[in-house]
C-alpha cells in the first residue's frame, strides 16, 4: 500500500495579524518535503524530497501560489 499525503496548518499570532502557512508531503509516513510561509520556500527532507524542492523553488509561480495561501488562512 502506498499513501501520499499533505497537511496544512495555519498558525495564528496576533489573531490574524502575523499568519505562518506550513504545509507538509508526506509518502509512506514519512515527511519528505515542507513548504514554510516564514521561510518562504519548499525545504526537502530526504532525497526525493531535496530534488521536488529544487525544482519547485526554481519555479517562482509555484512559490507564490504557496505564498498566496497564507491569505486564505486568513479568511
Amino acid at each position: 500500500v502506498f499513501q501520499w499525503m499533505h497537511k496544512a496548518d495555519c498558525l495564528f499570532i496576533n489573531g490574524t495579524e502575523k499568519v505562518r502557512l506550513v504545509v507538509r508531503f508526506i509518502y509512506n509516513r514519512e515527511q519528505f518535503l515542507t513548504f514554510d510561509s516564514d521561510v518562504g520556500n519548499f525545504v526537502g527532507f530526504t532525497p526525493l524530497g531535496e530534488k521536488n524542492a529544487k525544482k519547485w523553488n526554481s519555479d517562482l509561480a509555484t512559490v507564490e501560489f504557496m505564498q498566496s495561501h497564507v491569505d486564505r488562512c486568513r479568511h
